[in-house]
């Protein structure tokens, strides 16, 4: 059973600007996190092996994000994966043939000629395999893991969170390009 992506209220007063964001308002959102955590949110979906870009679920997660964040607002009928972040499993040094950690990035109405829109990181945070000590730690506010074992993924903005995120505009764009910059080379050979 999947179960509900679940982001907060802000904890800031006012609250940050992009939390909500709001519906007209063009936006690059990425979110990421561990695998684990994404299979509560997309059971169904397999993650190995590894296809050429994107995965299967990037599309999914990124619907599902889309949903979460702007309620019945019907997600763009173009609502494309702009680039994803796959993290491989390792043992000691050596990685596996496997993922444990996914990032997915898409947009929100950004025009197609707009190479530097605003960005919106979004952190998935694993509660149940620490007890919720990562989550204390890393975030602005008290996390309870019994609020969401077996019932809902933990999905917080930046603005929330200890990280600041200063540079995620700068790197999320120039990963865009880049992926960009590579689909071109590949469509032309």
């Amino acid at each position: 059973m999947a179960l509900e992506l679940f982001i907060p209220p802000c904890v800031h007063n006012p609250p940050h600007r992009l939390h909500s964001p709001p519906p007209e308002q063009p936006l690059r959102i990425q979110i990421q996190g561990p695998l684990e955590s994404i299979h509560k949110l997309l059971p169904n979906e397999l993650w190995h092996p590894i296809e050429p870009f994107p995965q299967p679920g990037g599309l999914k997660l990124a619907t599902l994000t889309h949903w979460a964040l702007y309620g019945g607002e019907k997600a763009d009928d173009a609502l494309a994966v702009r680039d994803e972040y796959l993290a491989w499993a390792m043992e000691g040094r050596r990685p596996l043939n496997h993922i444990d950690y996914y990032g997915v990035t898409f947009d929100h109405l950004v025009p197609a000629d707009d190479p530097n829109p605003e960005v919106l990181a979004l952190s998935i945070i694993e509660v149940d395999n620490d007890g919720g000590a990562f989550a204390n730690k890393y975030l602005l506010f008290p996390v309870d893991p019994t609020e969401y074992t077996g019932k809902k993924v933990l999905v917080v903005p930046r603005c929330c969170q200890v990280k600041k995120g200063t540079q995620d505009r700068e790197r999320c764009n120039s990963l865009v390009a880049e992926r960009d910059n590579e689909i071109r080379r590949s469509s032309r050979r």
